[in-house]
């Protein structure tokens, strides 16, 4: 067979979360599946290393697609003009676009729609392109792919999808997030929290990840407890709004908050490993990998008891109302300290993340290629 790929999102050393589902399904794929021929489609000059085998035919279309005009010229004009010329059996595009006139059958993964519940917290243009054109591509597509049940459901609800062509896929997980025994860790735990407890986040501060009520959380735990317990926020200031800027700013203590900035793997791998919880509590998720990152690191997770967040943490979590200041902060003080229950989490933890992998989503993403064609 002839597999042509939307492979633009492999960007060497710039690997985010699509472009990491892209690498570590591919590489998989095309190894465990010589017999037939990939077509790699790229909008630049492509690493060497993401040409996984013989099997693989790296094809440059331009123009680089960064930008809603540029997302159209490059799926409706060059790729939609490349596929008819090669004639696959299947085009297979990991991040959601698809060309609409093509006659070709078209897989798709729709990882969420973040858009449609919380436009705002995108550029408009981006916005506007979103809103306009997937639900166009959920009708085009023979198949969707989705990396969790309640992304499913949103689809079905959003774009009126029949259930019988979404295939759920869950995310595997680079385990690059591994438990750091306590020797180990003393010199980043020093660095940064003084030697003292804390609590830790991960991320983007993307207005999603809802930092703002978390900030509001850890006031009332200080408030409410004796404790000298720091918050680590290990991000860069990205998106630092004013929503956000105003809620650290009226905080008793902020100075307990400490924004470290990027920090090295080593250090990154310390601090969570040491941490009281991993504090997860984003508005919305489509999957989630920072809770199965601290399943990987055998630290607590509190996240939210919304959207995918309990589907993929199931028992391995404390769960608190992302919108209330007070539920986050009461799980904080649930957890502090108690290490019975911390102690049962990661064990739950522990077992949970074995439910994830990426040569188990490898192989249902395979699963559904074969289907679309076979259909």
């Amino acid at each position: 067979m002839k597999i042509a790929v939307n492979t633009r999102l492999l960007l060497k050393d710039k690997l985010e979360g699509i472009g990491s589902f892209e690498y570590e399904n591919l590489s998989r794929i095309t190894k465990a599946h010589p017999e037939h021929k990939f077509y790699f489609l790229f909008d630049r000059k492509y690493d060497p290393g993401f040409i996984f085998g013989d099997n693989v035919t790296p094809v440059i279309l331009p123009p680089q697609a960064r930008h809603p005009v540029l997302y159209h010229i490059w799926f409706q004009y060059s790729v939609r003009i490349f596929l008819k010329r090669l004639q696959p059996d299947i085009f297979v595009s990991p991040d959601g676009y698809l060309p609409l006139k093509t006659s070709i059958k078209c897989l798709t993964v729709f990882h969420d729609l973040n858009w449609e519940h919380f436009p705002e917290d995108l550029p408009k243009a981006e916005t506007n392109f979103y809103k306009k054109y997937f639900p166009k591509f959920a009708r085009k597509a023979n198949r969707i792919c989705t990396v969790s049940e309640f992304s499913k459901q949103d689809i079905i609800k959003q774009y009126n999808v029949n259930p019988e062509k979404i295939d759920v896929v869950y995310s595997g997980i680079n385990t690059v997030r591994k438990h750091v025994p306590e020797p180990e860790r003393k010199e980043a735990i020093e660095k940064f929290a003084q030697g003292m407890p804390y609590f830790i986040f991960v991320g983007s501060l993307h207005p999603r990840k809802n930092l703002h009520n978390l900030f509001k959380a850890y006031d009332i735990f200080r408030t409410e407890n004796n404790s000298e317990a720091r918050l680590l926020v290990v991000c860069q200031k990205k998106w630092w709004t004013e929503k956000l800027r105003e809620a650290y700013d009226n905080m008793k203590f902020k100075n307990e908050v400490v924004l470290t900035g990027r920090v090295s793997d080593e250090d990154l791998n310390a601090l969570v490993s040491g941490a009281e919880a991993m504090t997860y509590v984003s508005n919305f998720e489509g999957f989630g990998l920072p809770i199965v990152e601290a399943f990987h690191a055998g630290v607590p997770l509190i996240t939210s008891n919304i959207t995918s967040m309990p589907e993929i943490a199931a028992d391995a979590a404390l769960y608190a109302d992302p919108s209330s200041p007070k539920s986050i902060s009461e799980q904080l003080g649930k957890i502090f300290k108690n290490e019975d229950l911390k102690t049962s989490l990661v064990k739950k933890g522990n077992i949970r993340k074995q439910e994830f992998s990426w040569q188990r989503t490898s192989e249902l993403l395979w699963n559904a290629i074969e289907k679309t064609i076979n259909e």
